[in-house]
């Protein structure tokens, strides 16, 4: 098994800022090399680490504690789904991000069931992938809009008739609450909203409370899988 690669979470020790701290899982090295550029990229994120099967995306989990574990759902020695189980039962405070080629309902669905924060798709423009991150370094689940409809799909195969009664449900929305919901569903963070929206990060967490309370949606999978639901994510806005 090859050990992880480190490196420091932190170039300059004055800086200030402290730095997310990533380990890419990934066979292809030419995937993590491109991985590791973009992460490094970035002002608060920093590559700690790189594995290149599942078992190894386990023990670096274990070894490293990063803040998030960006992993291929395909890997040898150990899958994806079975190694986030691992991984979120002996390092909880692990986050794992699934990067993916694969738009199956049930790899998507099998892989929230095994406790990953959030998946995004291999030919996601680089921006999906660090905002994804973000979003579940911060405690957030990210689900990548393109997959959002796919993720609603299965989960209401046992809610049909549920889904169809709460539909009307959007009409108590303002416009602006429901742009706010459409953002938070897309995978925005408050301050990325607050910019685009022209607010206050505090009067958006207002309006995502309003929400909250309005629809019972606590989580950003309830908030997807309500968004879809209403065929939202397919709007320009």
């Amino acid at each position: 098994m090859t050990p992880p690669r480190r490196r420091e979470a932190a170039n300059d020790a004055s800086d200030a800022t402290v730095a997310l701290r990533i380990v890419l899982a990934d066979d292809h090295a030419v995937v993590r090399e491109g991985l590791r550029a973009l992460v490094n990229a970035q002002p608060d994120m920093c590559v700690v680490g790189e594995v290149e099967n599942g078992e190894a995306a386990w023990q670096a989990a274990l070894e490293l504690a990063p803040d998030v574990l960006v992993l291929d759902l395909s890997m040898p020695l150990l899958g994806g789904a079975e190694a986030t189980k691992r991984i979120r039962r002996d390092c909880p405070a692990v986050k794992v991000l699934a990067l993916t080629i694969h738009e199956e309902r049930l790899y998507l669905t099998e892989l929230l069931r095994a406790g990953a924060s959030g998946y995004v798709l291999k030919r996601a423009a680089a921006a999906e992938l660090v905002r994804a991150v973000r979003a579940v370094a911060s405690g957030g689940t990210y689900i990548d809009p393109s997959l959002a409809g796919t993720v609603v799909e299965g989960y209401l195969d046992a809610e049909e008739a549920t889904a169809q009664q709460e539909e009307p449900r959007h009409t108590a929305l303002s416009e602006r609450e429901r742009e706010v919901l459409v953002r938070i569903a897309r995978g925005f963070s408050n301050k990325e909203i607050a910019a685009e929206l022209g607010l206050s990060v505090k009067t958006v967490e207002t309006y995502k409370a309003r929400v909250a309370d309005k629809l019972d949606l606590r989580t950003r999978v309830d908030i997807v899988r309500y968004a879809a639901r209403q065929g939202w994510l397919d709007d320009e806005g």
